[in-house]
């Protein structure tokens, strides 16, 4: 394989265009391309061998998501809400004691249904001074 020169076509990662894009090479050290501009966004970048950059996570982000992860308990319901009620779906209810197809009888009397409400016309502007 021949080397790289100024000028030549290559694929790399953008970082403005966040993928993979045609760039023209800028300047070679030792042989290998330095800095790379995109075809596309014309942006100057060093070049990442197609790779893209790795995500940047706020480590206090990560400390909170590590900690609520901790506080989760196996079950998935967090510890802090052991003491509180929770109130349970008939359905759902059924399911736990074992009544998978147990028929649940509704008593609510079907909803009336809502018309959606029309937007308010705008104020309509006037051409021109206002009359006196």
């Amino acid at each position: 394989m021949r080397d790289i020169r100024l000028g030549d076509d290559i694929d790399d990662f953008c970082v403005r265009c966040k993928r993979v894009m045609n760039h023209n090479v800028v300047s070679v050290l030792n042989g290998q391309a330095a800095k790379v501009r995109c075809r596309t966004c014309y942006s100057d970048h060093d070049f990442r061998n197609e790779q893209a950059p790795p995500p940047k996570m706020d480590a206090r982000k990560a400390a909170l998501f590590n900690e609520v992860l901790k506080k989760m308990a196996p079950g998935g319901v967090p510890a802090a809400v052991d003491d509180v009620e929770l109130e349970i779906i008939p359905a759902l209810e059924s399911e736990i004691d074992g009544e998978a197809g147990a028929e649940v009888e509704v008593d609510a009397e079907p909803a009336e249904p809502v018309e959606p409400a029309e937007p308010e016309p705008k104020p309509k502007k006037g051409r021109g001074r206002p009359k006196k």
